[in-house]
């Protein structure tokens, strides 16, 4: 049976298992510093049970193991895709409102939405038109 972290921190819950040397290379993007330093504080699940969850199954999951207001996935196109673009899921303010977000701003992400600094909305709002956030534009 699977067990996931208890309030251990923002989770980033992978759900593709079809290339490993594609995790590493995103998990090692994802921990890395970026601005001034900042980083994104993230607990790495990975568990083959996970393999291919669906969004509302993941989220089941993720409410079974007590208070989030969001959490990220890393799916085929966070493993495969050009940008390792992951998927931000909201679980508060409009539950199962998504979002992308590229590597070097999950950092903000994560830090803002953690600390309650900003709304998930004013960061899905600033995605570009294909629904990647690549920062806040001027």
């Amino acid at each position: 049976m699977l067990k996931l972290p208890e309030n251990d921190g923002t989770l980033l819950v992978r759900s593709d298992y079809s290339d490993d040397a594609g995790w590493t290379t995103l998990c090692r993007l994802v921990e890395a510093p970026y601005e001034e330093g900042f980083r994104a504080y993230l607990t790495f699940v990975e568990d083959p049970a996970l393999r291919n969850k669906a969004l509302d199954e993941l989220m089941a999951l993720i409410d079974s193991v007590g208070y989030r207001s969001f959490f990220f996935v890393a799916d085929r196109e966070a493993i495969h895709g050009v940008e390792h673009a992951v998927t931000v899921v909201d679980l508060y303010e409009q539950r199962g409102r998504t979002f992308r977000v590229i590597p070097s701003q999950i950092w903000a992400v994560e830090n803002n939405l953690s600390l309650a600094n900003m709304e998930f909305s004013t960061f899905a709002d600033n995605a570009d038109p294909d629904g990647v956030l690549r920062g806040f534009k001027d």
